[in-house]
């Protein structure tokens, strides 16, 4: 599909990677991983040719076709999360267009027998064709479907995107990337803004996908679960090997070590040679012999072993001052969106030096009670803060406050204050910002560099508690274990939002679990409350509660009703039904594209084959079918579930 030979990239005189070649082949799942800023999306922007290259070449066959999902995207206002949606098939849109440009001439004329009417009936025809070849009767259903996948009702598709936050429209352009069928599919990041529902529906998607995947993510789970292939970037080089992230890893590092001893070996082999020349360059019988060798010496191939990047940030949260031993209570805290109740009557105490983590399924309340508790959104009931509090908060979105037009350096500076401004680069450079990097405006930092400034401003302002709603967003897996560190050591008290459980691992010592709108609590930490839950992992935590889409979405949504035993079953049987439909849906989808690839290479020799034109339509009818089916189905699964 493509192939990279010789890629050098540099910014200011200083290479991002050099000299580096790999190949991208159909079934081809990448993970493609490395730290903050060694280049991941420098490489698929290249790759896409939103970006140009120092040197190399970039070989792409004929005709193909690239989707990219950005971290920064821009949306036109205005149009509903469907209509954007259907922006996929900007074919099929223009073709609509163009139809009932030819229907309304054809309903205004009346020059029946004229060639220029006759024209227009063939135009039609012609058109009709290949809306039909292009899918134009299926579109819709399919965008349904996949909307549906990723987490959105049906009451969300008519919401104009601009009431949307950025992840849940980050959803919506990841929708289009994955209805446009895609040779080459480049995502950034696809994971950050999806609950565990979403992912895993994506994981089943990209599993099955036909085309080539690159992914940049730092979700071990999700990058074990789809990827066959990793690359890493470090230091300006790739290692390549087709193994998934885990695999990756360990096979990584017993060819270091591999390389380490081969290294050992060699200097000893090196250094016995090198004794022998000082031993016989003193006697001139020798020499020969010494000059033979030299001559050895300077052809041996010196074993390197390859190199890491170890340059970490180095985070301490120091608190500010001492707080009384109760930070927060709260009595009958309930928080609606107009009929929907989303906190219902929540009690609790939290008390100095708590490690409490926050889980649940995405829409249960997580976000909404970290933001009462540091006062931005009101709320019944009471919450006192105790004597002394200071909360510093960590947004999901923490870094989209950051001013893309001012310099890593402006941006600490103008956030500090008199007793903390000369401080403002050793901070920096804690977190790994140092000398010209200072100097780089926040628009072309990477996601990870933005939070990690992000993070670095937080310690501009004094704070005993941390409130953090998903801190390791856009974090490399380095990053994260030195963040963990540190609030591990931090001494004040942490409430922590976070799905990620090696994250939560060891880090918390009490859990508030958010389900059904109801709060519990359970004492020790994420191992213990899984066990106590008698659940494997995270994902079943989110799993096992009822689905929904973001706090945003609540106001609308309708009140829970409890299932009989009979919709149960028909619930199951309706599940089991739409698996199978989607399976076929998918299967058909992808003969259709062989043969509409062949219909392009060998047109003459593709039609000639026997019933070709039957079996070919019988297909397109059949999917057409099929995808009335889906809907139907999808109509009698919303009556009979649980809401």
């Amino acid at each position: 599909m493509i192939h990279i030979n010789n890629l050098s990239v540099s910014f200011s005189g200083e290479y991002l990677f050099k000299d580096i070649s790999f190949k991208l082949s159909a079934g081809d799942r990448i993970g493609l991983v490395g730290k903050n800023g060694a280049g991941k999306s420098t490489m698929l922007k290249i790759i896409s040719g939103e970006m140009q290259k120092d040197t190399g070449e970039i070989a792409k066959e004929k005709g193909i076709r690239i989707g990219f999902l950005k971290q920064d995207i821009d949306f036109e206002e205005g149009r509903t999360v469907i209509e954007e949606a259907h922006q996929a098939f900007y074919e099929i849109k223009q073709l609509e267009a163009e139809l009932a440009e030819i229907n309304q001439q054809l309903a205004d004329r009346t020059d029946y027998e004229s060639d220029s009417y006759h024209q227009l009936m063939i135009d039609l025809s012609e058109k009709q064709t290949q809306y039909e070849f292009l899918g134009g009767y299926n579109y819709k259903g399919s965008a349904e479907r996949v909307l549906k996948g990723l987490g959105f009702l049906e009451s969300d598709f008519n919401k104009v995107t601009d009431t949307f936050s950025g992840g849940w429209r980050m959803r919506i352009e990841l929708a289009k990337l994955l209805l446009q069928n895609n040779d080459i599919l480049l995502l950034d990041e696809p994971t950050n803004h999806l609950d565990i529902e979403s992912i895993i529906w994506l994981e089943g998607f990209l599993t099955n996908y036909a085309g080539c995947v690159v992914i940049v993510s730092h979700d071990k789970m999700f990058l074990d679960e789809v990827t066959n292939r990793t690359i890493e970037i470090s230091l300006g080089r790739i290692y390549d090997y087709p193994k998934n992230y885990s695999d990756f890893k360990v096979l990584r590092k017993e060819l270091m070590e591999q390389q380490l001893s081969a290294q050992k070996n060699q200097q000893k082999e090196i250094d016995q040679t090198e004794k022998l020349i000082e031993k016989f360059r003193a006697k001139a019988s020798k020499a020969t012999m010494a000059q033979s060798l030299i001559k050895k010496l300077d052809k041996i191939d010196r074993i390197e072993v390859d190199q890491e990047d170890n340059a970490s940030m180095n985070i301490k949260f120091p608190i500010s001052v001492n707080p009384g031993k109760v930070i927060v209570e709260a009595e009958k805290v309930s928080k609606t969106y107009g009929d929907k109740t989303v906190l219902n009557n929540f009690n609790f105490m939290i008390e100095r030096g708590t490690k409490l983590a926050f889980v649940g399924q995405n829409g249960q309340g997580k976000t909404t009670l970290a933001k009462i508790i540091i006062g931005e959104i009101e709320h019944q009931g009471q919450l006192k803060l105790g004597h002394n509090v200071q909360i510093g908060y960590f947004a999901q979105n923490q870094a989209e406050y950051l001013d893309g037009n001012k310099t890593v350096l402006d941006t600490m500076i103008d956030a500090a204050n008199e007793t903390n401004r000369s401080k403002v680069r050793d901070i920096l450079g804690s977190f790994l910002f140092r000398g010209d990097d200072v100097g780089k405006y926040v628009k072309v930092l990477s996601g990870g560099e933005r939070n990690r400034l992000a993070l670095a401003k937080m310690l501009l302002s004094p704070f005993n508690v941390l409130v953090m709603d998903e801190p390791t967003n856009h974090l490399d897996i380095q990053s994260k274990n030195v963040l963990k560190s540190a609030l591990n050591n931090f001494e004040g008290t942490l409430i922590l939002v976070s799905h990620d459980r090696d994250f939560l691992q060891g880090l918390a010592d009490r859990v508030f679990e958010f389900r059904n709108h109801e709060l519990k609590e359970f004492l020790g930490g994420i191992d213990d409350y899984l066990k106590e839950r008698k659940l494997g992992d995270m994902r079943q935590v989110e799993k096992s509660t009822p689905s929904a889409s973001n706090e945003k979405q609540t106001e609308n949504a309708p009140e829970k009703k409890q299932q009989s035993y009979e919709d149960q079953k028909k619930q199951k049987s309706l599940k089991n039904r739409l698996s199978k439909i989607e399976a076929e849906i998918s299967q058909l989808e992808k003969e259709i594209k062989k043969t509409d690839v062949e219909l392009q290479v060998n047109y003459e020799k593709t039609i000639a084959q026997e019933n070709f034109f039957d079996t070919y339509n019988q297909k397109k009818k059949r999917l057409s079918k099929l995808m009335e089916d889906w809907e139907e189905v999808q109509i009698n699964l919303e009556k009979v579930s649980v809401y």
